[in-house]
């Protein structure tokens, strides 16, 4: 047998290595990952037991394609007054009286190649619990979905079939800022529900 022969069947028995044993899951399928924190936030705690809203630290969602982390300020705003003397507060003291920001671990990732914008769920009445699971449960955040995009497909689909209609957006309607600050009558809110369309095509997602 030639030496190209050997190369082309080492070749081969490597690509069925990879299948068998290295390539045995989905691709950046992440699921169950939970990485410890520099500070042990507790989303029971504050989303669970005391009820805030997730926009008050993730003030993105709404209206960014980015969730976005709160700056370490934020969370000063309770926590000057409440459990100052708690070592994970400490933490967060110590580096805004240094301007440093806390080096937060990234638990939901999707590939670069994949576009998602928060915005356009969250305003859809999409549930923060419809994609990261039950959060105000969690005392360590983990990844609950696979995030494939089988996985996103079977909701977009789903909904398209079911004409599932959606909230009102709470950002100001067209002219109605300029009525507000003009003293102009304000608009006529729409009455007509917005059914969503989410889109299955490729180019929605890969750009």
């Amino acid at each position: 047998m030639s030496r190209a022969s050997f190369r082309v069947l080492g070749y081969a028995g490597a690509l069925a290595a990879l299948s068998l044993g290295g390539c045995n899951s989905p691709v950046n399928n992440q699921q169950g990952h939970m990485p410890a924190q520099p500070v042990a936030f507790s989303h029971a705690v504050h989303a669970g037991q005391y009820e805030l809203d997730c926009q008050y630290c993730h003030v993105g969602a709404e209206s960014s394609r980015h969730a976005g982390v709160p700056s370490t300020s934020v969370c000063l705003n309770c926590h000057s007054q409440v459990k100052k003397d708690s070592p994970e507060v400490q933490k967060v003291i110590a580096a805004v009286a240094a301007k440093a920001s806390i080096e937060w671990v990234r638990v939901h990732r999707l590939p670069d190649h994949a576009y998602f914008n928060h915005a356009s769920h969250v305003t859809a009445g999409v549930a923060c619990q419809t994609c990261h699971g039950k959060v105000e449960e969690m005392v360590r955040v983990e990844q609950v979905e696979p995030m494939t995009m089988g996985w996103c497909l079977d909701c977009h689909r789903k909904t398209l079939a079911q004409e599932q209609t959606a909230p009102l957006p709470s950002t100001p309607r067209k002219g109605e800022l300029l009525a507000l600050t003009s003293g102009s009558p304000l608009p006529e809110p729409s009455k007509t529900p917005r059914i969503l369309r989410p889109p299955s095509d490729c180019s929605s997602c890969h750009r």
